[in-house]
């Protein structure tokens, strides 16, 4: 029987596995430069972790893959980063033996029952940060910044970054009120999700997929926020123009998950191949969920960046292209093969990618099989190398063909390379 991927999954081919590493190995120096340690969490924890009383997002009502392990228990596979990296620091209290705030980072693999299309997989990489203890509106344009300039590195342009605060609890206890007001009159317009969260949580209705084109929403009261978060939210303003960030304020904005506070951003592509998959990536501060793991009263920002949609991005504005090249391809005339052995392993113990042929090919087909994987080097050995203990060893660069003896091998080598790129 032949078998195929599970809806919603997909192999990552060595051809894109060259591009997630390209794309995994710079978040990792961003997080160096910007001063963040790497964790990783299970891949499943208890419910708990992720749903919350009262949430309503789509990935909490909808998405997470559940199952029960006893009467009492449920698991769930990981559906996003933050919450599993909040139950570690307050599980192993780095709240109480690290200088603050503590900046971890993440590269994991998300799982989310939803219906697959460009961009959105069931099961998905998400490279991520979260910075937690101290809250001031600098950490949340660094944060907001480390994003950016990620991203602007890998070469795209295409890019719009959006800003919106959501507020302190008193601002949103007072908007959530208002939003309530405004649309229990309009109850039977609303789609089947946002009259279940108008009373829960009114704010998800601005957010909402199928009703956003409607005229309650484009008519909906706008946030009033308290003197406190305005200053913050200033602030924030003003260190992305120190920065030379630029940004749209979105009024619309809320994220999808219900834990975030006052500062929330998004950076969309602006390229039609994003298509309906337009957030490059995404997140905001949030003051309670440390409390609500059972931690101390502590504030964390942080964001996710969705590996597969940023692929897709990159090859649609040409970044990110990489042409694998090898150093030396070892043609062997001979039936015996331990003479070029010897030599394809003194290469590669020199740091020289190398490889040769296993099966006595041709001349003319040993010579193709060194075209196709573009050898800068190749080494040649017949019988009479293997007698007079040396290599014809020919530059493809020059077309130079030269005799070298077997012990002076790796020094020509080195040679002829620094010699091409001086």
């Amino acid at each position: 029987m032949a078998y195929q991927t599970v809806k919603g999954t997909y192999d990552l081919l060595p051809e894109t596995m060259v591009k997630f590493n390209m794309l995994s190995n710079l978040f990792r120096h961003f997080l160096e430069l910007y001063g963040y340690s790497e964790i990783k969490t299970p891949v499943f924890e208890y419910t708990g972790v992720f749903k919350k009383e009262n949430d309503t997002s789509d990935m909490v009502t909808k998405e997470m893959y559940t199952f029960s392990v006893n009467d009492k228990d449920s698991l769930t596979l990981r559906p996003e980063g933050t919450a599993g990296v909040i139950r570690s620091f307050v599980e192993n209290k780095m709240y109480g033996n690290s200088e603050l705030p503590v900046k971890l980072g993440y590269i994991e693999e998300m799982f989310r029952h939803e219906r697959p299309q460009k961009g959105r997989q069931r099961q998905f990489t998400q490279l991520g940060i979260e910075c937690i203890g101290d809250k001031d509106p600098l950490i949340d344009a660094e944060v907001i910044a480390m994003g950016y300039f990620y991203i602007k590195t890998l070469g795209l342009e295409s890019i719009k970054v959006l800003i919106n605060s959501l507020g302190d609890n008193e601002s949103r206890l007072n908007y959530k009120n208002t939003l309530i007001s405004y649309f229990e009159p309009h109850n039977e317009e609303l789609c089947t999700d946002c009259k279940n969260r108008l009373y829960k949580n009114p704010l998800r209705i601005l957010d909402c997929k199928i009703d956003h084109d409607k005229d309650i929403i484009a008519n909906a009261p706008k946030m009033v926020l308290s003197e406190q978060s305005q200053l913050y939210f200033e602030k924030v303003k003003h260190y992305l123009d120190l920065l030379g960030i630029p940004y749209e304020v979105d009024d619309k904005l809320v994220r999808g998950l219900d834990y975030y506070t006052d500062t929330v951003f998004e950076v969309v592509s602006t390229n039609e191949a994003s298509g309906s998959q337009a957030t490059i990536f995404g997140g905001g501060r949030y003051d309670n969920l440390v409390k609500e793991m059972g931690g101390p009263e502590m504030s964390g920002i942080g964001f996710a960046i969705g590996v597969e949609r940023l692929m897709i991005l990159c090859d649609a504005e040409q970044v990110l292209d990489y042409e694998k090249n090898l150093d030396c391809y070892v043609i062997n005339l001979n039936e015996d093969k331990d003479y070029a052995f010897d030599i394809l392993e003194e290469l590669r113990d020199n740091s020289f990618t190398s490889e040769m042929d296993y099966y006595g090919r041709s001349l003319k087909a040993q010579f193709k099989s060194s075209d196709r994987k573009k050898a800068r080097f190749i080494l040649i050995i017949g019988e009479d190398e293997v007698k007079n203990n040396v290599v014809t060893l020919k530059d493809t660069l020059t077309q130079a063909q030269e005799e070298v003896k077997r012990d002076k091998l790796v020094e020509r080598i080195d040679q002829l390379m620094e010699d091409y790129y001086v």
